[in-house]
């Protein structure tokens, strides 16, 4: 009897395998949704948006953007946390879901163990920019001026705890400068008051900001990428313009809830490379000073590690005020 309990239980064992393997090997069978935690028309969502309609293209089913706002994402990435790890909810993030870390100290998830990193799909450049008003040309003149009048210029941001905010913050700190922080609820009314010469400066993504640059309604001093975008060849990195070491990027990535099973991940991944290689996507993504990467889980996960241990250190440095 016991001996025919066990080969029973074997046996019930090996099906169930059989059917998740079954399972696996199908993905996806239906519709995938896929979580931002930002409002539609940002950068993230514009990203999430051509990425999963490349999805939608190769796998043959599609893959459905879901924006859930509120409190810095966190409502969104807590949602993707809690859902169940079968593939089929997945969130888009950009490079601001490695400051909540350092922003907000009481979280309902944990930004690590609670995901699956499947790829970092694209990366581009802030650009720094000021008033043409502000008799500056440059970063090394920019620098002088803030050094002269400590805390007189404004610097606006999308936000308290947002990416420009930190991409800010770095530069306050490595150049040691004072100057007056003033957040605004997103990018869209930070420029707007930036463009009427309400704020002296700003850091700003190139998709967004790029159109005042060309009109000279802002003036573009440098590139806060480790090298030149290939967009606006002629501007300096921030680093080559004065202030050795800086380095900051904005970046949009794909998660997992943990537990996915690692074929799902892995299929992924390849599919996520394959839109990041895809000639329109490049020639998009060119266009707006970004560059597709389509990387391994493996370094997007150093990425988010080595970027939230980094924000912190910023944000105790800087002396900015936490939750």
């Amino acid at each position: 009897m016991m001996r025919l309990l066990s080969l029973i239980i074997v046996c019930l064992a090996a099906a169930r395998v059989h059917a998740q393997s079954t399972a696996v090997d199908a993905y996806p069978t239906k519709p995938v949704r896929v979580v931002v935690g930002l409002a539609p028309g940002g950068g993230t969502d514009i990203q999430a948006r051509l990425f999963a309609q490349k999805l939608t293209e190769y796998l043959g089913r599609s893959f459905i953007v879901d924006n859930r706002t509120g409190a810095g994402g966190t409502v969104a990435y807590n949602y993707v946390a809690r859902s169940p790890p079968d593939g089929y909810t997945l969130l888009a993030v950009a490079s601001g879901y490695s400051i909540t870390p350092a922003v907000y100290t009481k979280l309902p998830y944990d930004p690590v163990k609670d995901f699956a990193p499947i790829s970092l799909a694209v990366e581009a450049p802030f650009l720094l920019l000021t008033h043409p008003s502000l008799p500056v040309k440059s970063v090394k003149e920019l620098l002088a001026l803030i050094r002269a009048k400590p805390d007189a210029l404004d610097f606006a941001s999308a936000g308290y705890g947002s990416s420009t905010h930190m991409a800010l913050a770095l530069f306050t700190t490595l150049g040691k400068l004072k100057v007056t922080h003033v957040p605004y609820k997103g990018t869209g009314p930070a420029l707007t008051d930036s463009v009427a010469g309400q704020v002296h400066g700003l850091f700003a993504n190139i998709l967004s900001c790029l159109p005042y640059v060309k009109v000279g309604r802002l003036r573009a001093m440098a590139v806060s990428s480790a090298k030149r975008s290939a967009v606006l060849p002629e501007l300096p990195t921030i680093a080559e313009g004065g202030v050795p070491g800086y380095v900051t990027t904005t970046w949009h990535g794909w998660l997992a809830p943990a537990g996915t099973p690692s074929p799902i991940i892995t299929r992924l991944n390849i599919e996520l490379a394959k839109a990041a290689r895809a000639p329109d996507v490049a020639e998009r993504m060119a266009a707006d000073g970004g560059e597709p990467i389509g990387s391994s889980p493996e370094r997007f996960q150093q990425l988010l590690a080595s970027e939230i241990m980094r924000w912190r250190k910023v944000v105790q440095v800087a002396g900015i005020r936490t939750d």
